[in-house]
């Protein structure tokens, strides 16, 4: 072949460009390799980290105390809304927790590692897993929060999440036993899909839902009345409604109606700013998705505290109007560093926005078809629909055994959503040869471990604000 292309024949010119480019492109999608391969690669980990491994709790070597990794995660806030923040956090151990994965990531880091990396949600408590609707209207449960994803070691948002459950038990009153059970079921949930999803093929994996039938599949029968009541709430969950009970029209124009202190009204250069940041926005949507948003004009523009870690970031709400009387909102939600960002082999993003949208398209099954991001007055943003039909079922409102559901229906999320970065069969392969239950014993393990260690936490920061270190408001909600 070398020497007839050495001719000026131009059908051999063509023939040998197109082989070329086959091998180009072979080598760009990679060598399709055999599956007992991929396996035997994973069950060689199993040599350097073993599954007992996973038991021990390692607390970072320079771990910060609370009163430290306080001040420094409030640094940037909005300085009027930390007094919210800390009250928020002081609720119960839970919510501290869910306010500080900055803090458990160093912990992590110091602990033991696979080296088998995925897309992290990087914040995967029991409470960042909720039902949201997919363009087609279907409701779904799924990772919902994304603000600290990054690739990372597996193992990091497992911890997470079964320590996250054994303190929402506790919470909620549920017997050690119970939340015991919850953590190894997760565990095991976990394990149970990713020996699944590397069975079957690879779209059929891709395109898996956390739809109502997943609940049977991981035996998670008992949340059924749950989930059902949570879906039928969150269909009704959507912009109009919003609008509906917080706008009204001043004579020229719709406006929200604001609710100190959490909703509250922007100067005129606010919602000018956000406003002149909107096309950046929308350039950031697929083609198809600018030529629908672009048919809204927007009306107001507002200010409006979310969540538990967020508190204290900029966070706006965009009145949008479409058909008629149709309303469309928008929330604009400052993006910082990911709390994992100082503990992972990876270079910074270069816009915080952008990672988290990145981060949410490759993690979820469906993700909201208006999701993008943008920079307002030099601060990088998220844009996405406020109130998409979102629902949840609150983790420390569940019995013993629900709880116990919950953790296997959320072990069954976070399996499929780690094997949209992460080969299935590699995991399949490190959990192969036995013993599997040992790994389910060491992850409960740890996350008893990791909830006595964040309710110590919790106790420091009642004492700081006992003490008048640290202020704190306590809403009654």
């Amino acid at each position: 072949m070398a020497d007839e292309c050495n001719s000026s024949s131009a059908p051999c010119i063509m023939t040998c460009m197109g082989e070329r480019v086959r091998a180009e492109a072979a080598a760009a999608l990679g060598r399709w390799v055999e599956p007992e391969e991929v396996y035997a690669r994973g069950r060689a980990l199993r040599s350097s980290v073993d599954f007992g491994a996973h038991r021990a709790m390692s607390l970072a070597h320079s771990r910060p105390s609370v009163s430290e990794f306080m001040h420094a995660s409030n640094e940037g806030r909005l300085e009027h809304l930390v007094p919210l923040r800390v009250g928020r956090m002081l609720a119960s151990p839970f919510a501290f927790f869910r306010g500080s994965a900055g803090l458990q990531a160093g912990d992590l880091a110091a602990g033991c590692s696979t080296g088998l990396h995925a897309q992290l949600c990087g914040d995967a408590h029991a409470a960042n897993f909720g039902l949201y609707g997919t363009p087609e209207g279907q409701i779904v449960m799924d990772i919902n929060d994304f603000d600290e994803t990054a690739p990372g070691p597996w193992e990091w948002d497992l911890k997470r999440l079964v320590a996250s459950l054994v303190l929402a038990g506790r919470t909620g009153g549920v017997s050690d036993k119970g939340c015991r059970d919850a953590a190894e079921d997760a565990v095991r949930a976990y394990r149970g899909t990713i020996r699944h999803l590397a069975e079957i093929p690879f779209l059929e994996s891709w395109t898996a839902l956390g739809d109502e039938s997943a609940l049977s599949k991981v035996k998670a029968d008992d949340l059924l009345k749950s989930y059902t009541k949570a879906a039928e709430k969150s269909r009704r969950n959507t912009s109009a409604r919003f609008a509906a009970r917080w706008t009204a029209h001043d004579g020229e124009k719709w406006r929200f109606i604001t609710n100190p202190p959490t909703f509250t009204a922007v100067t005129e250069q606010t919602a000018d700013a956000v406003i002149a940041a909107l096309p950046s926005y929308v350039d950031t949507l697929r083609e198809s998705r600018r030529n629908l948003i672009m048919r809204y004009g927007v009306s107001d523009v507002a200010f409006r505290v979310v969540g538990t870690g967020s508190v204290g970031l900029r966070s706006y709400l965009v009145l949008m109007h479409g058909n008629g009387t149709e309303a469309l909102v928008l929330q604009a939600k400052e993006a910082r560093p990911s709390a994992l960002q100082p503990f992972i082999d990876a270079a910074p993003a270069k816009h915080e926005g952008k990672r988290i949208v990145h981060g949410a398209r490759l993690v979820q099954a469906e993700t909201d078809i208006l999701l993008g991001w943008t920079t307002i007055e030099g601060r990088p943003f998220i844009v996405r629909q406020f109130r998409n039909r979102k629902g949840e079922i609150d983790a420390t409102r569940l019995k013993r055994d629900d709880l116990d559901d919950y953790g296997r229906f959320a072990g069954a999320l976070l399996a499929r959503a780690h094997t949209r970065s992460l080969d299935p069969r590699l995991l399949a392969g490190y959990f192969q040869n036995g013993g599997a239950d040992e790994l389910d014993d060491a992850f409960a393990k740890y996350a008893f471990d990791y909830a006595d260690q964040t309710e110590a936490d919790h106790a420091e920061l009642t004492k700081l604000v006992k003490n008048g270190r640290l202020p704190a408001v306590v809403e009654d909600r």
